[in-house]
C-alpha cells in the first residue's frame, strides 16, 4: 500500500506566493493530499485559495503561533504517514517527492530528509536556508553543504550523493509523521528560526537518522516572512540557538560550550554596536534575557530525557575557521573532525 502523503503549506499573509508557486505544487505532486495550513493571516489568502483552489484543504490557525506553532497547530488535525513541511515561496519541480519518500521507506530508521535547496532568484546557486544538508559545529553554530553563512556556492554537481546530514530545513522538510508525534512535533517556545535544528537533534538522540536527498530539487525565493538583516531575526536566532543547545547538549559539554558561546556572543554584540546596528545589539541582550529566564523550565524538562552525544556534529568551531582562516566553503573544512 501506498503511504499517505500531506504537503502542507504554512501560509502567514503570503497571498504573493500562493499565486506563483502554488500552481507548480498542484502540478508537481500527484498522489500527495495538499494543505494550506493559514497562521491568522490579515490579507486574503484565505479567500484566494478558496476562489482559485477550491479543491485545496485549508485550515484556519486561530493565532499566528509563528512558524513551530503553527505547524503544531496544523498538522495535529492531519492524518497522513508522512508530512511535507513547505514554505510558501518555493517552487517545486516534476518528480520532487517520489525520490525523498523512496528514500525514508526504505530505512525506517529516517526520520525526516530533505532535498536539495537552490536559489529561485540564481537557479545554479544554493539557497541560504538548507542548502544541500545542514550541519551544526561543535559550540552550536548551524552552516550547510553550500553554503557557510553568507557565502552560498554554485551548484556543480558537488553534492549529488545521498548523505546522512545533522538537520534538514523546515524550509522543504519530509518528516515521518510517527516521529513527529513521538517527539511532540516542534517546539512552540522557538516561534521561528531554529525549530527543525532543535527537532532533528533531539530526533537523532532517540537514534533516527536525517537526510539529504539530491534527488529531489526545489527552488526558493527566501526572506519571505523576516528579511536577512532583521534585528527580529538576530533576537530569534540567538535566544533559539541558546536553547536549542541548552536542551540537547549532554551535559558534560554544556558548561564549556556556553563559557565560550557567551564570549562570543558577546563578540557579535559588540560588533552590531560598532556597526551601528543598535536595534541588533539591543536584540542580542534581550535574546539572552529570556534564554537566562527559561533555564530553570529547561532544566526541569532536561531531567526526564536520556541525552546523549550524536552524530554528525562538526568538531571545531566554524566561526574561527570562516571569519579567520579563510574557510569558505564546506569542502574546505576537515573532514574527519565529522563525528
Amino acid at each position: 500500500m501506498k503511504p499517505r502523503i500531506a504537503v502542507v503549506i504554512l501560509n502567514w499573509n503570503g497571498k504573493k506566493f500562493l499565486q506563483d508557486f502554488l500552481p507548480s505544487v498542484i502540478k508537481n505532486s500527484e498522489g500527495a493530499e495538499i494543505i494550506v495550513a493559514d497562521n491568522a493571516s490579515s490579507d486574503d489568502s484565505v479567500v484566494f485559495v478558496q476562489q482559485y483552489f477550491p479543491n485545496i484543504k485549508i485550515i484556519q490557525n486561530e493565532t499566528n503561533s509563528g512558524f513551530a506553532g503553527g505547524y503544531n497547530e496544523a498538522l495535529a488535525k492531519v492524518e497522513s504517514d508522512y508530512f511535507v513541511l513547505l514554505n510558501s515561496d518555493i517552487e517545486v519541480t516534476p518528480g520532487w517527492i517520489e525520490p525523498v519518500i523512496a528514500l525514508m521507506e526504505s530505512d525506517r530508521s529516517i526520520a525526516a530528509c530533505q532535498p536539495k535547496i537552490l536559489s529561485w532568484h540564481d537557479k545554479q546557486q544554493f539557497e541560504y536556508a538548507g542548502a544541500a544538508g545542514g550541519f551544526i559545529d561543535t559550540f552550536g553554530y548551524p552552516f550547510c553543504r553550500g553554503r557557510m553563512f553568507q557565502t552560498l556556492e554554485t551548484d556543480e554537481g558537488q553534492y549529488n550523493d545521498i548523505v546522512e546530514i545533522f538537520w534538514a530545513t523546515g524550509a522543504c522538510m519530509f518528516v515521518r509523521a510517527s516521529v513527529y508525534s513521538e517527539l511532540n512535533g516542534l517546539d512552540d517556545r522557538f516561534f521561528a528560526h531554529m525549530e527543525e535544528i532543535d527537532f532533528c537533534w533531539r530526533a537523532k538522540i532517540r537514534d533516527y537518522r536525517i537526510m539529504y536527498c539530491p534527488g529531489s530539487k526545489v527552488y526558493h525565493v527566501g526572506g519571505g516572512t523576516l528579511p536577512k538583516k532583521s534585528a527580529r531575526k538576530t533576537f530569534l536566532n540567538m535566544r533559539n540557538n541558546n536553547i536549542m543547545m541548552f536542551k540537547n547538549l549532554p551535559p558534560k559539554r554544556i558548561v564549556p560550550v556556553f563559557i565560550l558561546r557567551l564570549f562570543l556572543d558577546g563578540i557579535a554584540s559588540i560588533k552590531f554596536l560598532v556597526d551601528g546596528g543598535w536595534s541588533d545589539f539591543y536584540a542580542v541582550i534581550r535574546a539572552h534575557w529570556q534564554f537566562f529566564a527559561l533555564i530553570p523550565q529547561l532544566s526541569r524538562e532536561r531531567k526526564k530525557r536520556t541525552i546523549t552525544e550524536v552524530s554528525n556534529v562538526y568538531k571545531g568551531n566554524v566561526v574561527h575557521e570562516y571569519f579567520l582562516k579563510g574557510k569558505r566553503k564546506f569542502s574546505d573544512l576537515n573532514q574527519n573532525n565529522f563525528t
